[in-house]
């Protein structure tokens, strides 16, 4: 195979991880103003360009047959980074700024990327994960706290509860290394049949951000996971 083809999927992949950079850039400066958006925000709007990418990779990767142990690893190293590392210093970085709030409380939201790593390291010798997760997925985990951060900022006084926050935290951050399985967002076919969870998620997350705004990220994500525990969801296909 040509050497450039060859290439294409983990190009794709290393603009997830600059992507990712960039939201560390901007999610550092919290609730600075920058144009017509606050830094977390276009922190959030990088992170959701590395999640593009992230699908991106694998398509072009299945459409061009360009899979390689290289491509498997660079992905999980680029996916810390943007779904791990990101949300991590967005999350420090809103609530170091909180008024009242104790300020070792959010070093915590190192716990992040520690976890993500803990998942990205499971998942990539886990054979039992081809149609599947087991464990909370970390694009989905970045997914929750881009929606968690749109509820701080619109006035959810009680996601800075002290006692509050230290539970999302730890909840959070056990979903991904969690033994909870999960069904995988990809439709093999159109059909209802084997595809009841996936339709039903796709409809919840119209309703959500129709309802919510970005904030209803953060419930979809719950929805997911709840979704997931259902017997007809754990025979999706």
């Amino acid at each position: 195979m040509n050497a450039i083809v060859r290439n294409i999927p983990n190009s794709v992949t290393c603009l997830n991880l600059v992507a990712g950079c960039v939201a560390i850039i901007f999610a550092v400066q919290g609730r600075a103003e920058i144009g017509a958006l606050e830094a977390w925000q276009w922190a959030c709007v990088a992170i959701g360009v590395a999640a593009v990418a992230d699908f991106m990779d694998g398509f072009c990767a299945r459409m061009l047959h360009a899979y390689s142990n290289l491509g498997k690893e660079l992905d999980s190293l680029c996916d810390l980074v943007s779904f791990g590392v990101a949300p991590a210093m967005m999350v420090f970085h809103l609530v170091k700024e909180l008024p009242g709030f104790p300020a070792w409380l959010a070093w915590g939201a190192l716990l992040i990327p520690v976890a993500g790593a803990l998942r990205l390291a499971k998942f990539n010798i886990d054979t039992r994960q081809q149609t599947s997760f087991i464990g909370l997925p970390i694009p989905a985990n970045a997914i929750f706290w881009i929606g968690w951060a749109a509820m701080l900022t619109g006035g959810a006084e009680i996601l800075a509860n002290p006692i509050v926050f230290p539970i999302v935290l730890l909840l959070e951050s056990w979903l991904m290394v969690s033994p909870l399985p999960l069904f995988s967002l990809k439709l093999h076919n159109l059909k209802w049949k084997g595809n009841e969870a996936r339709y039903l998620l796709i409809v919840a997350t119209a309703a959500f951000l129709f309802g919510f705004g970005l904030a209803g990220l953060m419930w979809l994500i719950v929805f997911y996971v709840a979704l997931s525990q259902l017997p007809f969801a754990k025979k999706t296909e």
